[in-house]
């Protein structure tokens, strides 16, 4: 199940009814189960390099790149690509279900360049000035309400009904909430809107909205630092 994951730009996340974007309870369950906290060893640069190496193999049709060298074990994960010196967000999907790091990382490096609907599929003139970030997501928990949270500590995943009775969910990665500048209301807030919901978000809204915190390892490279590794043009 995909999960789009950042705050620039606003879209609907859908419930399970309707496919891509949702993430039930009974995947966070398998999520908390299956991925215990992320060890120093376990976030390498190596899984940016990788998306990388993914990323320029579809858009120029090269050979896939070869089997890569770190764990993989199972892991909910996110990528993020953005660009320019100010990283304005290119793309950024995920998925709450872990997934094998090899596996997981080759498909979302495509996904999240390709096919997030906010916008255009990223280009081969694109190359060299997009940022890569890979999350890994550990420590999942229900929260008491939907402040039961630290900015720039925990990522959020919420649930809760929209005006036709309908259940919603959307999530913000870790870093979301901090870089944006936002306190807990103004990211709860922000957080409903991405999942669709147009109402009045009351003090009643905000009690029956059901929240689940995560932490998460990330680590981001330029292309000019994946190209310097792999002894390409940083240029192109």
């Amino acid at each position: 199940m995909s999960a789009g994951c950042c705050g620039e730009k606003e879209t609907k996340m859908n419930d399970g009814s309707e496919g891509k974007n949702s993430c039930d309870d009974k995947v966070n369950r398998i999520a908390e189960n299956s991925a215990g906290p992320v060890k120093d060893t376990v976030i390498t640069r190596e899984m940016c390099l990788y998306c990388f190496d993914v990323l320029r193999s579809y858009l120029f049709n090269y050979k896939l790149p070869p089997k890569p060298v770190f764990t993989n074990d199972a892991y909910p994960l996110f990528v993020t690509w953005t660009t320019g010196t100010d990283k304005q967000l290119r793309g950024c999907i995920g998925t709450f279900s872990p997934l094998s790091l090899h596996d997981g990382l080759r498909e979302y490096a495509i996904t999240s360049a390709l096919k997030d609907t906010r916008f255009q599929p990223i280009g081969t003139d694109e190359l060299s000035r997009l940022h890569c970030s890979v999350s890994l997501l550990t420590n999942f928990e229900d929260c008491r309400d939907c402040f039961d949270w630290q900015i720039g500590t925990h990522g959020i995943r919420i649930e809760f009904a929209n005006e036709r009775g309908h259940r919603k969910s959307a999530t913000y990665l870790p870093e979301v909430s901090k870089e944006q500048g936002w306190n807990h209301t103004q990211t709860i807030e922000h957080l409903v809107r991405k999942g669709g919901y147009r109402g009045e978000v009351t003090a009643e809204f905000r009690s029956a909205i059901k929240t689940r915190r995560y932490r998460s390892e990330k680590i981001s490279i330029s292309y000019q630092d994946y190209a310097l590794s792999r002894g390409l043009n940083p240029t192109m």
